[in-house]
């Protein structure tokens, strides 16, 4: 089992400690937020809180999330980052492209791009991209950023996106773990991707089975498939071993609740105790 240490909306300064802190802990990864905007007036739902609500998110600061790895990758040396996750269809491709390889490079290879499809309309619209078919448009930009992503020369003729052959150097592959809990997303990350991500809530046990019938379904169940989950069992090391009967390879995990109003008022110290106590008392005794 693989852990993830995920912290997001908290004071900016604090991220480059904490990365270096859950490095030398023994965590494997740290998850990075991305969000675009605030837009002052919206009747969008949140899918992933009880009420829909977005307000939590307002005042909140996001580092853009290429610029934020980056810049953890230069104080650390061994942990991975996984974005969790990039709104893909609102970006250009070829300019995401870009960005991962470049810190995929910079970084030695320690970038597990999660991607997904925003739930907000107002993502779609500031960035001047139509908000329908934005499923297809998803699929045919895994498809460019992964086929740019190899080297060499590549292009691409779709629906939405027309390259002629071109290529971006330095190349640096990288896995592409696909986010959403909807069956069109469960066959993304089994026919485009390289794993899934789950966003917590819902049913773990039913979205794992649907997620496997997909894969059987496809022709690759015995294929390497990295399965990304929030889940009450990732706390103790018997749940982390239940989580891994069930074809978990990581689990994502976090100490405080971030949909809530306000700033994040815990100190830096507090949050180092917090992913120290959990290493000594979890991930010790699970690797071990």
């Amino acid at each position: 089992m693989r852990f993830t240490y995920a912290e997001a909306m908290t004071d900016p300064s604090y991220y480059l400690p904490l990365a270096k802190a859950a490095e030398a802990a023994g965590y494997t990864s740290m998850a990075v937020a991305d969000s675009l905007a605030y837009p002052k007036e919206s009747d969008s739902v949140y899918p992933y809180t009880a009420d829909g609500s977005r307000e939590f998110l307002e005042d909140k600061s996001f580092i853009e999330t290429f610029t934020l790895i980056a810049a953890m990758g230069a104080v650390t040396s061994r942990i991975r980052f996984t974005p969790f996750v990039l709104k893909l269809p609102v970006r250009p491709p070829v300019l995401v492209a870009k960005q991962a390889t470049s810190v995929a490079c910079l970084t030695g290879g320690r970038l597990g791009l999660g991607v997904g499809v925003s739930p907000w309309p107002e993502d779609f619209e500031v960035m001047g991209v139509p908000w329908e078919r934005r499923g297809k448009r998803m699929d045919e930009a895994i498809d460019v950023v992964r086929g740019l992503s190899r080297g060499g020369f590549f292009e691409f003729h779709g629906e939405f996106y027309d390259l002629p052959a071109i290529k971006i150097t330095p190349a640096e592959p990288f896995p592409i773990l696909v986010g959403g809990h909807s069956e069109a997303a469960l066959r993304r990350a089994v026919v485009r991707g390289d794993g899934w991500m789950h966003a917590g809530g819902d049913d773990l046990d039913d979205i794992l089975a649907r997620l496997n019938r997909i894969r059987e379904a496809e022709g690759k169940a015995g294929a390497p498939f990295e399965v990304h989950v929030i889940s009450p069992d990732a706390y103790t090391p018997d749940g982390v071993r239940r989580l891994e009967d069930k074809g978990v390879t990581d689990v994502i995990v976090g100490f405080r609740m971030p949909y809530v109003k306000g700033p994040d008022t815990e100190p830096l110290d507090k949050k180092i105790e917090h992913l120290e106590r959990f290493a000594e008392t979890v991930i010790a005794k699970v690797d071990h």
